[in-house]
């Protein structure tokens, strides 16, 4: 038995690593997941500038589209004003030129806002594309350093699986089964050594009979009270 809890401890030692090695594996792939988020924002606030930038453009030219009207429309009332014959039409067509260049001047004002707005969005998207180039940029000379941490870990992870099934196979399927259920409800922790009359798992105090069959059985004892696996090393 004690050869097994022996290779049992060595296992579990694997186990940690590993489970130590996919921790820090979660980790950088949490950071890659991260970085292309920041990305992804960067890039779509571009996005939703391009469109209120192409709204505004679109807004402009229907504001010029009016005005060229506006002007046509002056320019037939003043061209009506050489064949008028009365004063009551004359004023008529006067009223009508006035509402128009008004109107007209109203439009030139609009236009010039909406100018102003896509100059001012454009340049904010010029420095936005910018940021996002750079970031990109940047991002991926992180990602490939993350990349090859995660690289790393992997190959880690691999050889320590390959001598935790080659332990694996020299204990009895019974015991390994019931190592692994421990394993799972005391994180991660099924064997554990008795020391000074103590389980180092929980901390707790061992009968003293019971710690005294540690020196004398090679039977599997465990722990009454966190019931992992009890393994004693005695000094030379």
């Amino acid at each position: 038995m004690r050869k097994n809890l022996l290779l049992l401890e060595e296992l579990q030692e694997l186990d940690l690593k590993v489970d130590g090695r996919q921790g820090e594996r979660q980790v950088l792939t949490d950071q890659v997941a991260e970085l292309d988020r920041q990305v992804e924002e960067v890039r779509l606030s571009v996005e939703v500038k391009k469109g209120d930038l192409a709204l505004l453009e679109q807004e402009r030219q229907g504001l010029e589209a009016n005005l060229a009207t506006e002007e046509d429309n002056i320019v037939r009332s003043e061209a009506r004003q050489k064949e008028i014959k009365t004063q009551k039409e004359y004023q008529a067509v006067v009223k009508e030129v006035t509402a128009a260049r008004k109107l007209k001047a109203e439009l030139e004002e609009q236009i010039l806002q909406k100018s102003a707005q896509i100059e001012e969005l454009t340049a904010d998207i010029a420095t936005r594309q910018e940021e996002l180039n750079s970031l990109e940029e940047n991002m991926s000379s992180r990602k490939a350093e993350v990349q090859a941490g995660i690289d790393r870990l992997d190959q880690e992870i691999a050889a320590d699986a390959a001598s935790k099934e080659t332990i694996s196979k020299a204990i009895p399927a019974s015991l390994l089964k019931r190592y692994v259920a421990l394993r799972e409800r005391r994180q991660g922790i099924a064997i554990v050594a008795a020391r000074a009359g103590n389980c180092a798992g929980c901390h707790m105090n061992l009968p003293p009979q019971l710690y005294n069959s540690l020196f004398r059985s090679d039977d599997l004892i465990l722990c009454p009270h966190c019931q992992r696996m009890l393994i004693l090393h005695q000094e030379s």
